[in-house]
């Protein structure tokens, strides 16, 4: 595509540009495509930049008015790019352009390309699956220097549907070994909330958030000041596969993280890790400001089968919806300047990542994320709502900015889900959005055979929020 102009950038990108506006040679004029804000690097954003005053052009290039006439600064259409999109809309924009390099003149096409971000299982541990294979209920499973005793390994965890068949502990142990080096790399440093279902997902169901019993020697443990105890409590981490498999065995059936980790490099040395002496030591820590700005989007869209009172069944026409309003989200996030990831829930929604650096605690990221959400539903009133009582919510989509706060976590990256079918909370390319429906994939479908992390990188890409507020 060739560029013929731009529009103004804020934030981090008030000295370059917010995006390019993209046009194609059709029927002897040039056809305006749509914007692209987003997959720019510095460096890219300087090299254009430098570009711009030079092309500076008078009047529009395109054959026809824009929907970005009235802010948009015109250039002559030298430049020429390549983009990747997820469809082209009626009118002929380009629906989720990412830039991914320019055309030479010597027509060249320099496409970026990261390298390769798929994690790999140590080879001491290969062996472990095929220790699963044996017809007992037990086995005490031997890794590098660990042992690990499991029992039960048949019992049905999620119960049969009309298309998917049982799954038992030993799937699960056969999954959490294989997405291991996906998942791990998203758990480490965490503290967790179990949510442990003994009796499978049919059964009763509870949360645990500390653990005085004894542990296995290998599983990491860190004590943090409970706000509802008023003391200091144990909190699990997961850190090497051997917890992840012991997780499995007591019935923890989903992996819930938290977003502030125990770590203080690189980004947090300033901040404290005294996390127990009383909550003013927590709340001055490194665990009261995370690595994440989190947007959960969740559909109150009902499929029409609910028993009255009940929350929303999973849909294809309400997580379609859910998709859209990720994508108008982004918009907003990409014209801020502002890198960010995105994965299914596992159920019914989508949770959008924005890694930052730690310089604002949970309040005040909550604020971020509500001014933002704020913003989008008064553009989309009949989309999207942020009313608390549930019935204000039907048929429209919840945006939840609440999830970034201390006390609360989430299902981890590839966490299995407590619902029918054992999905699975999904990282995708921002492209993938909406094409992989949650219930089309199960911890039994090897998916992750070859796949590449999309998240692979996400802490090393985090933004200033400082330097977009200008602070």
């Amino acid at each position: 595509f060739v560029v013929g102009g731009y529009t103004a950038g804020t934030g981090t990108r008030a000295a370059t540009f917010g995006g390019l506006l993209l046009g194609q040679s059709r029927d002897g004029g040039l056809a305006y495509c749509g914007r692209v804000g987003g997959g720019f690097s510095d460096r890219d954003l300087d090299r254009i930049t430098l570009e711009l005053a030079r092309l500076s052009a008078s009047a529009s290039p395109f054959a026809t008015t824009t929907p970005d006439d009235r802010k948009a600064t015109w250039l002559r259409p030298e430049v020429r790019l390549v983009v990747e999109y997820a469809g082209i809309t009626s009118a002929g924009v380009l629906r989720l352009p990412v830039f991914k390099g320019f055309v030479e003149a010597t027509s060249t096409v320099a496409v970026i390309s990261p390298a390769s971000a798929r994690p790999h299982l140590d080879p001491k541990e290969k062996d472990l699956t095929t220790q699963l294979d044996v017809r007992s209920q037990k086995v005490h499973l031997e890794g590098a220097g660990w042992t690990l005793p499991l029992t039960n390994l048949d019992k049905v965890l999620w119960p049969a549907t009309t298309d998917r068949s049982a799954v038992t502990k030993r799937d699960l142990l056969r999954y959490a070994i294989a997405v291991s080096p996906l998942a791990l790399p998203h758990l480490r440093d965490r503290s967790l909330t179990l949510l442990r279902f003994p009796n499978g997902i049919a059964g009763k169901r509870f949360y645990q958030r500390h653990w005085e019993q004894e542990l296995p020697p290998f599983v990491e443990t860190v004590r943090i000041f409970s706000d509802g105890e008023g003391r200091n409590q144990r909190f699990l981490l997961c850190n090497n596969l051997q917890t992840l498999l012991w997780l499995c065995q007591v019935a923890d059936i989903e992996w819930h993280a938290s977003l502030a980790r125990t770590r203080r490099e690189p980004d947090a040395t300033q901040l404290s890790s005294d996390f127990a002496t009383s909550l003013a030591t927590l709340e001055a820590s490194v665990l009261n400001y995370p690595d994440f700005l989190l947007f959960d989007l969740d559909p109150y869209i009902y499929a029409g089968s609910e028993a009255p009172g009940a929350e929303p069944e999973p849909s294809r026409p309400a997580f379609a919806r859910t998709c859209e309003v990720a994508f108008a989200l982004k918009e907003t996030l990409d014209s801020l300047g502002l890198r960010s990831f995105v994965k299914t829930s596992g159920a019914t929604g989508v949770h959008v990542y924005v890694p930052v650096l730690r310089q604002f605690d949970y309040p005040e990221l909550r604020a971020i994320a509500t001014t933002l959400f704020s913003d989008l539903a008064g553009r989309r009133p009949k989309d999207v709502t942020m009313e608390w009582v549930s019935d204000k919510r039907r048929g429209k989509v919840f945006l939840d900015a609440n999830q970034n706060a201390r006390q609360k976590s989430l299902a981890a990256p590839y966490s299995p889900r407590a619902k029918p079918g054992a999905p699975v909370s999904l990282p995708q390319e921002w492209a993938d959005v909406g094409s992989i429906y949650p219930g089309d994939l199960s911890i039994l479908d090897p998916w992750w055979t070859d796949r590449d992390d999309p998240w692979a990188d996400i802490l090393d890409r985090k933004n200033d929020l400082k330097k977009m507020l200008g602070l």
